[in-house]
């Protein structure tokens, strides 16, 4: 089985890293919109062309099953992606319901980080209206974010400083848990922890997203499996110098798990 991996960028890596660890028996597409990352800062139609015209390249590709890779894509097109393919479609959204429920015994507060596009869209605030009945969930957008990953900036004092730039209007004291909710995100947790308090739990939504595409698969009566955990790193343009910037962030996650 053949399962394909969509985003802007290489933040969907961090997805494709977790279903390589619980799903090593089938082999993987990853493509990435190089061309047009990223798309939080982006007019919503736009982004909407963006990954009809990028996903439609990865069906000739040959794939059995697309895992939308990033929260904006999914909150803009993953209904309409659904209706116009016959093949198991998993999605993503920031993991709000998850640290709600593990939250709310402790009178604390949930902080979601997201793109500026993800948290202005009717989708996130459906999801934080449905689960939040007690007005725990804040918001921070981090525009920036994306584009220091994309140039895998990784650098452990200039991103602190960052998120403590970011965070220094917050009373952390108030909060339990943070949500990473763009998979570009999580490539950060271990600086984030760095800068946090010890009490913040960090969490995201890559785990539940692979258990979804698991039981889809089953769902739909696919074979999964006879695979050999094959990996084809592709984006738009074709750049090799992009394909091997995926293939150092894929292998840096690897090695923290």
């Amino acid at each position: 089985m053949r399962i394909g991996f969509f985003d802007s960028g290489i933040g969907g890596l961090t997805v494709l890293a977790e279903a390589l660890r619980m799903m090593p028996d089938n082999d993987f597409l990853y493509m990435a919109d190089r061309l047009h990352v990223p798309y939080g800062t982006k007019p919503h139609d736009e982004v909407k062309s963006f990954i009809f015209e990028t996903v439609g390249m990865m069906m000739k590709e040959g794939i059995d099953a697309l895992v939308v890779a990033c929260n904006t894509a999914t909150s803009i097109a993953i209904n309409e992606l659904r209706e116009a393919y016959s093949l198991p479609i998993v999605g993503m959204e920031p993991a709000v319901k998850p640290a709600v429920e593990m939250i709310r015994a402790t009178g604390k507060r949930v902080l979601v980080f997201a793109t500026p596009l993800t948290l202005l869209l009717p989708k996130y605030y459906a999801l934080v209206s449905r689960v939040d009945e007690q007005g725990m969930v804040d918001s921070l957008p981090l525009p920036e974010l994306v584009h220091y990953c994309e140039s895998l900036q990784f650098d452990r004092k200039v991103m602190g400083d960052y998120f403590l730039s970011k965070l220094s209007g917050y009373n952390l004291n108030e909060y339990g848990i943070i949500v990473l909710g763009c998979t570009h995100y999580p490539f950060y947790k271990d600086i984030l922890r760095e800068v946090l308090p010890p009490h913040i739990e960090i969490v995201d939504g890559n785990l539940g997203t692979v258990k979804r595409l698991s039981a889809l698969i089953s769902r739909y009566g696919v074979p999964g499996g006879a695979g050999s955990g094959s990996v084809k790193l592709m984006c738009t343009g074709g750049d090799p110098a992009y394909i091997d910037k995926m293939q150092t962030a894929l292998a840096l996650l690897q090695s923290k798990m």
